[in-house]
């Protein structure tokens, strides 16, 4: 029994060894294709490059945004509007200063009318009369134009501050 148990014996240690070797093998394979582990983990770690945000956030943040940017909008709007009517003003002084430059270029000149006065024969008063009525005339007809441009420009300006009104509204709402 000895020889016959010592072969069974050797068989199962041959069998054994070969197993060893077979798990050695496949311990290997393991290890060269787990050893890579460390930098597949980092490189297919995710990152998150958005953040989600709740809506109540997003509308809380755009209120704050809204009340900061408000009031400096509305003070700058009121200094545009300041300006402008500054330049109002002086686009009506300059105005004036031209029909006022324009009303003496019109008149005859004092030496020309010195000249008529003592020279030619002097125009009738009637005639005199009715130059005068027609330069009041003329000066009227100038001034209904500059009002009624005037009249126009306001109404485009409240037409304009009406749809920025309406814009600002829908932006808020």
């Amino acid at each position: 029994m000895d020889s016959s148990t010592h072969n069974a014996l050797q068989g199962c240690v041959g069998s054994l060894q070969s197993s060893m070797q077979l798990l050695e093998s496949s311990i290997n394979i393991l290890d060269s294709g787990v050893s890579d582990y460390p930098r597949l983990a980092k490189v297919l770690q995710t990152t998150r490059h958005f953040e989600l945000v709740s809506e109540h956030d997003l509308v809380t943040a755009q209120f704050s945004l809204l009340s900061e940017i408000q009031p400096e909008v509305g003070n700058l709007l009121s200094r545009v509007e300041t300006y402008l009517d500054k330049l109002e003003r002086r686009e009506q002084a300059l105005m004036a200063k031209a029909e006022l430059q324009e009303g003496r270029l019109s008149q005859p000149s004092r030496s020309s009318y010195g000249a008529a006065k003592s020279g030619a024969a002097r125009p009738s008063a009637a005639a005199g009369s009715a130059a005068v009525e027609e330069m009041k005339v003329q000066q009227l007809r100038q001034k209904r134009e500059r009002l009624s441009y005037a009249v126009s420009r306001l109404e485009l300006q409240a037409g304009q501050r009406e749809r920025q009104l309406r814009k600002s509204m829908a932006t808020q709402g």
